[in-house]
């Protein structure tokens, strides 16, 4: 049976952190973390060149904490300390699969992953490893969609996917508001200016993509981004 050609050779998918709890409120969902990284490693298999950048909203979300008074800043460095936390989970999911993986911080944790350099993860990516983005930009105030967007465009993906609990973007949260409209698509402008709560990515993260021309795709499962590929 001849093998399928990829349309896109280098992939970044971005995986929000809810996703990762599974049915779960909180926390890692092992068996979905496991399924993730059989997906992944079916399209690594391909030949394709694949990167992740992982949330952390199953874990703790900056936004959340300052909405409780906390420090903005120091909510965000625990939300980014939250993906590292991810990031070393989908790492050994990864690797029991047989899938070499490298996780890549924006903020110093050299115990536990190396820190990120654009050249030293393309050349991961060049040898084949899955590599694994963690704590966002490294900065307070950006998410981790505006850290995909970015990472995307350093690494020269062809493609940017994220996977979340919804399966497009809404003029509210789905989750929340009964009979939230889905887009069945979206011009740049109406997310310059998008309708209060609406589920747009942050807008610094999309006109990243839009301006260096970098398809990008959303969907309700990592398999719906990856295998559509």
């Amino acid at each position: 049976m001849t093998q399928p050609t990829p349309r896109y050779q280098r992939i970044l998918l971005k995986i929000g952190g809810e996703a990762l709890a599974g049915d779960q409120d909180y926390g890692i969902d092992d068996a979905f973390l496991t399924r993730v990284a059989l997906e992944v490693k079916s399209v690594r298999d391909l030949g394709c060149d694949i990167a992740l950048v992982v949330g952390g909203g199953n874990i703790f979300r900056g936004a959340t904490g300052s909405a409780k008074g906390m420090d903005r800043t120091t909510a965000d460095y625990m939300g980014m300390l939250a993906t590292v936390i991810n990031g070393l989970a989908m790492q050994e999911a990864l690797e029991r699969c047989g899938v070499q993986t490298r996780v890549m911080s924006a903020l110093m944790v050299a115990p536990v992953a190396e820190p990120y350099i654009r050249r030293r993860a393309t050349r991961h990516l060049e040898k084949g490893r899955v590599v694994i983005f963690a704590a966002g930009t490294g900065n307070p105030y950006f998410t981790t969609d505006t850290a995909a967007s970015l990472r995307a465009m350093e690494i020269g993906a062809q493609i940017l996917c994220k996977a979340t609990k919804v399966d497009g973007v809404y003029d509210a949260d789905p989750l929340l508001v009964t009979g939230a409209q889905k887009f069945r698509e979206s011009s740049f402008a109406n997310r310059v200016t998008p309708p209060s709560g609406s589920l747009f990515n942050p807008l610094v993260g999309f006109f990243d993509i839009w301006h260096n021309t970098i398809p990008s795709q959303r969907t309700a499962s990592c398999s719906g981004c990856l295998m559509q590929l």
